[in-house]
């Protein structure tokens, strides 16, 4: 696996800087496999499909100058800051499950080579114990995948607490106690600095690097005004007539915000930290237009396999979100 590094004559890069920088090597770099890690001064990041009002404290985040960014991938919310690490994967594997499970595999092994008792879980995470230690999220381009993700050396548990807002069915008792019970940092478990730590996932996972030009850096830059756009980040929040909110394990939180008229569905907005694999405007939402909302309509209307467009989504599941 390649590392791609940048020829830095500045200080610290936005974190729009580096959603940018995975896209640009997942269009132009002809590698198999490629990875880089990135530090960032406080944000937080939420997923594609996210409400950044139902995800982020923006008055906590304001008062303590942590930015705030939205990403293309699926997922929840997280916070970094320059305390913990980053991580970037770009593969040519198509197969999402097949990514997912590799690139997760591939960082425990890493963490177990350190001692570390690490473990997959979930969908999307690295634990160690009974705590999360790294969460990751994908999305495809043509050609490629990439997943990035966190990884917790050490953190502002202050700022990581009061920068998001988890719902209660993730998080039922809020503040940096009830945190610490749920994470853990890799500082804890290490006797090595987290420079010390970035050398050994360099030369661990990767056997060569390729350094980035200036242009290639322009390039980046002009991909980067995307992430920047208030209407990237804030979305453009879609008209609707009912909200119904659901849990469904092993797949995400959702929220789904329909438009109705005498009954009938006229467009359906689907909100929530769930992987997207598939095209879910077309492939699945817009196969709603024109039914009433009712289960058996929308059952004729769906196929029989969902779970192509939203990872692990059973077709009755998703119905009953939309008709309970």
């Amino acid at each position: 696996m390649k590392y791609i590094q940048i020829p830095e004559t500045e200080g610290v890069r936005r974190l729009s800087f580096y959603l940018a920088m995975e896209e640009y090597v997942a269009r132009t770099i002809d590698e198999d496999d490629c990875f880089f890690m990135w530090q960032v001064e406080p944000s937080v990041i939420f997923g594609r499909n996210q409400l950044i009002e139902a995800e982020v404290n923006m008055d906590y985040c304001r008062k303590h100058h942590i930015q705030m960014y939205r990403r293309k991938s699926g997922g929840g919310c997280v916070y970094a800051d320059m305390s913990n690490v980053m991580f970037s994967y770009i593969t040519r594997e198509q197969n999402v499950n097949f990514t997912f499970n590799r690139y997760i595999m591939m960082i425990v092994s890493m963490l177990q080579r350190l001692g570390v008792d690490a473990r997959p879980s979930g969908r999307n995470d690295v634990m160690v114990g009974s705590r999360k230690v790294s969460g990751n999220a994908f999305y495809h381009l043509p050609g490629r995948s990439i997943v990035h993700g966190t990884m917790l050396y050490n953190t502002d548990m202050l700022n990581m607490v009061g920068s998001i807002t988890p719902t209660d069915a993730k998080l039922l008792s809020k503040g940096v106690v009830s945190v610490r019970q749920h994470v853990c940092l890799l500082k804890d478990y290490l006797l090595l600095t987290l420079d010390e730590f970035k050398k050994f996932v360099h030369d661990t996972l990767c056997d060569a690097d390729i350094m980035l030009t200036a242009t290639d850096v322009e390039r980046i830059e002009e991909l980067e005004q995307e992430y920047l756009s208030p209407e990237f980040i804030y979305g453009n929040n879609p008209r609707y007539t009912v909200v119904k909110k659901r849990r469904i394990e092993g797949v995400g939180d959702f929220e789904a915000r329909i438009e109705l008229k005498n009954g009938i569905i006229r467009s359906v907005n689907l909100m929530g930290d769930y992987f997207l694999i598939g095209e879910i405007d077309s492939q699945l939402l817009d196969k709603l237009k024109g039914l009433p909302l009712e289960h058996d309509a929308i059952c004729r209307a769906l196929p029989e396999r969902i779970d192509d467009v939203v990872m692990n989504l059973n077709k009755e599941d998703f119905i009953d979100l939309l008709t309970l």
